[in-house]
């Protein structure tokens, strides 16, 4: 379904920032991309995103190449991005204004139902919690049931809790339509949560290192066996990756390895 064969970018200044990385994700898989700093997650989401273009290889949903933005493909950055000057429901419906105005209207506040923002529509996004714009910057990515969700760390300026809460509304989100996803996320924990694999990913170039399945069903037990195993697999194989980097940890402690990923 999302295809990405053989990337590579390079950058004006001569960084070189992802090495041959083909990845295939099926339509509806979730799939959690995490690894070191600098090792190009977010360059790779961009790419996908067809905000950059690659220096070699290609990227395609369903066999259709994305060379610019493209309607299939929906994101979600760090920062929510709601535009200031139209209310909560206005930024909900912005990419929806080919459908009459009554059933925009329904799906605006079917998806605010959702996240727990029911009656949120008429309020400015100046009006909302951080955790609160969030979830009206996914719903608006959701609601015009792209093909493709990116995200790019969504969830990493919020505390512990509204994180896990936030994990919960976008997979029942999820379900109505099933996306593919793919997630970029420096949380061990909300990959093992949320995805149906994690990849890891290799710095200096950036480069796919492990593709680790999570064979666990939803919703998930966050204290179970598997849930813990899951963790451990994805946490060794980020050691693994950092200490195999051009100047990784080599011979350092595993400790110092684990942290060094942040």
């Amino acid at each position: 379904m999302l295809s990405l064969a053989h990337l590579d970018k390079v950058y004006p200044n001569g960084a070189h920032a992802l090495d041959d990385v083909s990845l295939d994700v099926e339509a509806g898989e979730i799939v959690a991309l995490v690894g070191g700093s600098g090792c190009g997650k977010t360059t790779l989401l961009r790419l996908v995103s067809g905000l950059e273009a690659p220096s070699h290889g290609t990227v395609s949903v369903d066999g259709e190449a994305i060379a610019t933005p493209h309607p299939a493909v929906g994101i979600v950055f760090q920062e929510p991005r709601l535009l200031p000057w139209l209310t909560v429901a206005q930024n909900i419906g912005f990419g929806l204004e080919h459908l009459p105005a009554s059933e925009r209207r329904d799906l605006v506040e079917e998806a605010l139902l959702k996240v727990g923002l029911a009656g949120y529509g008429p309020r400015w996004p100046r009006e909302l919690s951080g955790g609160q714009a969030q979830r009206v910057s996914i719903v608006r990515a959701l609601v015009t049931k792209p093909k493709v969700l990116l995200m790019d760390e969504p969830f990493s300026a919020l505390d512990a809790f509204t994180r896990a809460t936030l994990q919960d509304h976008l997979l029942a989100l999820w379900e109505a339509s099933q996306p593919t996803l793919l997630l970029v996320t420096h949380d061990v924990e909300e990959a093992a949560a949320l995805a149906d694999r994690a990849v890891v990913m290799q710095p200096r170039p950036g480069r796919i290192f492990a593709d680790i399945p999570v064979p666990l069903p939803r919703p998930r037990d966050r204290l179970s066996p598997g849930f813990v195993e899951t963790k451990r697999a994805i946490l060794s194989a980020l050691d693994g990756s950092l200490s195999q980097a051009p100047g990784g940890a080599g011979g350092k402690s595993r400790e110092m390895s684990a942290g060094s990923w942040w």
